[in-house]
């Protein structure tokens, strides 16, 4: 028999109310964009968010927990990160030290030293505990070894961590989750089917200037359009690490700080570490955009 998953309150009435609340945080989101968090959001479904890197996936959880008031709990994925980093671990000092300290009987000092006192919760079941609104941030799955996504499933099904010791405990409020990957190697379909699926990519360039006209409004539009027109171009190239929409955002900010009032080859040689940190792709970015 299927285990009953808890109910949650929706967050967002309409595709149009994610748009505007997530416009209130600074996160400008397209309707596609919009459209994956409400369904997320009213379906009790996690969010697998792909797509490369500096697009907005983590961004995006962040700007939910904001307009939510919800605690944002994040699991950052890498390789070997196991049971102990993202579910749970037990305090074994604390334990030792209880041992020494307990009786002869050891059926009562097992039963003690595994109880809630000595359990230290890791992201995946501190989301699944926490009785307020909370954003479950599982950031870069594809980082992780395969392994990982087998902890994952009860999660995602069902809400709900197995501590052995403890049984089995299930959440009371159902935490919105996502997951981001940038698609570094194929997660499984097991983990595939219990998400919702959203492939976020460079914003067009309409997109970018607004993005860019929210974060840095002192920026003259002349600029910003220049801008944004040398980042796609940039973008096109065949590089190492494409500029992300954090670093056009950070571009902006730089060639107001140094005062420049134009983006001519000089100003673009002058910051190109701003937006490419590769000695290689700003050699051939300054080749192909033929800087003086």
């Amino acid at each position: 028999m299927d285990r009953a998953l808890p109910t949650t309150p929706p967050i967002f009435a309409s595709v149009d109310e994610v748009i505007t609340r997530l416009a209130e945080t600074g996160y400008l989101s397209d309707k596609a964009t919009a459209t994956a968090v409400f369904l997320a959001d009213r379906l009790g479904k996690p969010l697998l968010i792909e797509g490369p890197a500096g697009v907005g996936k983590t961004e995006l959880a962040r700007a939910v927990a904001q307009v939510s008031d919800a605690e944002l709990v994040r699991l950052q994925c890498y390789e070997g990160v196991d049971e102990s980093r993202a579910l749970y671990e037990w305090n074994h000092a604390k334990q030792i030290l209880r041992i020494q300290a307990g009786s002869d009987n050891w059926d009562s000092t097992k039963q003690d030293v595994f109880s809630e006192e000595f359990l230290l919760p890791r992201p995946l079941l501190t989301a699944i505990r926490r009785e307020d609104p909370t954003v479950l941030l599982i950031d870069e799955v594809d980082k992780a070894d395969v392994e990982i996504e087998g902890l994952l499933l009860e999660v995602l099904s069902d809400f709900a961590v197995t501590v052995p010791e403890l049984g089995t405990i299930v959440a009371t409020r159902k935490p919105f989750a996502v997951l981001t990957s940038n698609a570094t190697r194929e997660l499984s379909e097991a983990l595939k089917r219990r998400c919702l699926f959203l492939h976020l990519d460079f914003p067009d360039a309409d997109l970018e200037r607004r993005i860019l006209a929210s974060r840095v409004p002192e920026l003259p539009e002349a600029m910003a359009e220049q801008l944004v027109r040398t980042i796609r171009v940039l973008r096109g190239m065949q590089l190492k690490k494409l500029p992300s929409v954090a670093e056009t955002i950070d571009w902006g900010r730089t060639l107001l700080a140094l005062g420049m009032d134009t983006l001519d080859d000089d100003a673009v040689r002058a910051t190109m570490g701003v937006i490419l940190k590769h000695q290689s792709d700003q050699q051939r970015a300054a080749s192909e955009l033929r800087l003086n």
